[in-house]
């Protein structure tokens, strides 16, 4: 008979997991020895945030579902920023913990109630009672996700759960969702003078672009995306206005604002987005219940709703409004790149995205954030990748890790500040021993710069946020990887396309003046 350790391993692998990122420990050794005669390869991250942060670049630059582990006690909790990270942003992922083992008291060492504090953060959370238990767990999180429902599943493993042997494990008989009755939403898009569609990650998730892309060309419906959604239709697509919500392109939000119907896929519509929107009449369809809003709330796949076969008459006016907007108020990646002759982030970042149109894109949080968004014009689904609804500090160069494993045959390129490079910067051993080939650039103005500005907004000084930083690029060499610095802007483009071409991981540290961000017109 199996043991519980080798029976989940396999599970996982019948369903082409490939690849696992953690850190181990006592108490989720078991896992890991069934992993070890496993086809499954785990990535050795040098801490616990880091591996979650890999493992959600992994499922964004894939659209498929990650997984984490970690031990018990403070391992599993190390977890839990990045774990909240990626169910805020709807990102499909397993997380496993260990834990000590079934009953023996309390007050033990490294003890700590894992299934209470992951439950408020994470989709599901469940502490295995026995090894059936964990198998059928695990079934239900696969489950899920095949019928499209997205989030964090949380499955906490006792040792001596992992170490029991199982039997012969049925799944459940699933129930069949009713299918949502689509005449009078059908009714509501015909009528419409001025239909939007907002796209979300949701339809990258159900493995709709095409679909989509199809549902849209054949309707000649304008389309608006959140942060998540950009690429799902390219942004160089007469049909595509862009972002809407804090961050917008001016379209895009003119669009959310005027609409009379808005059909949103796929999409939570967060406050950041809803923050555009006017008063159209929503329909909105999402797997999660918890989340519909609006008029019309269909709780189903976005995949099956695009499967119906749509058809509404073509807003021409409307269209022709959107258009004549956009000519006088075009997004700013579709302006030329000023005569700048200061290295500032925003200028920095410019000629750095230029210098990579193919690339996937990793964007830690910071400010040049806001830069990346305004400049990068996406033009596939999965091009650009954020943590946009949590937008931790210290998620980019993990989560880049992720996704250079996910597509080893595109160029990766990270994007990250001072600030939040540092925190979780021991991931350039992993880099370095995997041999990945991302190209990091790092901004070095020494500070915070978002938090001095609204310091300086809000208290008229800024406190605190100065900082000495290390020399980025001797760092880099103490790890054998490539590095080198730039101080002026005609520099960038060619220390980034020094790395790319390359192929082996390489660091660029940009010496950057201070710059505020500009405000966005929506509040943020």
């Amino acid at each position: 008979m199996k043991v519980c350790a080798e029976i989940l391993t396999e599970m996982l692998e019948e369903v082409g997991f490939t690849h696992i990122f953690g850190h181990p420990g006592e108490q989720i050794l078991p896992l890991y020895e069934a992993l070890r005669k496993s086809e499954i390869q785990h990535v050795l991250m040098r801490h616990e945030q880091g591996a979650v942060h890999a493992a959600d670049g992994y499922a964004r630059a894939s659209g498929r579902p990650g997984v984490c582990v970690a031990t018990g006690g403070p391992g599993a909790l190390n977890l839990v920023m990045g774990v909240a990270a990626a169910n805020t942003d709807s990102v499909p992922l397993i997380a496993l913990t260990g834990d000590l083992p079934r009953g023996e008291g309390g007050g033990r060492f490294q003890e700590a109630d894992i299934e209470g504090v992951f439950s408020p953060v994470v989709k599901k959370s469940r502490t295995a009672r026995n090894g059936e238990d964990a198998a059928l767990a695990l079934l239900d999180a696969l489950d899920a996700f095949e019928r499209g429902v997205t989030g964090v599943m949380h499955i906490n493993l006792p040792k001596d759960v992992l170490e029991e042997g199982v039997g012969t494990i049925e799944k459940p008989p699933s129930t069949p969702g009713k299918t949502p009755c689509l005449d009078d939403v059908i009714e509501v898009l015909r009528s419409a003078e001025k239909p939007l569609v907002l796209a979300g990650a949701g339809i990258i998730w159900a493995g709709a672009v095409e679909g989509f892309r199809k549902f849209i060309t054949e309707n000649l419906l304008p389309v608006v995306t959140t942060y998540s959604g950009r690429g799902v239709l390219p942004e160089d697509h007469p049909l595509c206005l862009g972002m809407a919500g804090t961050r917008g392109t001016p379209t895009g939000n003119y669009a959310a604002r005027e609409c009379d119907v808005l059909l949103v896929l796929g999409s939570r519509l967060s406050d950041r987005t809803s923050a555009a929107i006017g008063n159209p009449r929503i329909i909105h369809v999402n797997t999660d219940p918890n989340v519909l809003r609006g008029d019309f709330r269909l709780n189903m796949n976005v995949r099956d709703f695009l499967m119906h076969g749509i058809r509404v008459k073509h807003p021409v006016r409307w269209l022709r409004e959107l258009y004549g907007f956009r000519v006088k108020n075009p997004p700013l990646y579709d302006l030329p790149a000023g005569e700048e002759k200061i290295l500032r982030t925003s200028s920095a970042v410019r000629s750095i995205l230029d210098a990579a149109p193919d690339a996937v894109v990793v964007s830690d949080a910071g400010s040049h954030t806001t830069w990346v968004t305004l400049h990068r014009r996406v033009l596939r689904e999965r091009g650009l990748l954020f943590s946009g609804g949590f937008g931790p500090m210290g998620y980019g160069l993990p989560a880049a890790v992720g996704a250079k494993i996910a597509r080893p045959d595109d160029d990766v390129l990270l994007v990250a500040g001072d600030g939040g490079f540092q925190m979780t910067i021991q991931e350039l051993g992993t880099v370095a021993e995997l041999d990945l080939g991302i190209t990091m650039c790092i901004l070095n103005n020494g500070q915070l710069d978002v938090i001095r500005q609204w310091q300086e907004m809000k208290y008229g000084e800024s406190y605190s946020v100065k900082m000495r930083n290390p020399d980025f690029v001797r760092l880099a060499g103490a790890y054998g990887i490539c590095a080198e610095r730039v101080y002026e802007i005609g520099e960038v483009a060619g220390a980034v396309e020094r790395g790319l071409d390359s192929g082996e991981p390489y660091l660029v540290e940009l010496m950057v003046e201070e710059e505020n961000i500009p405000l966005p017109d929506l509040d943020p």
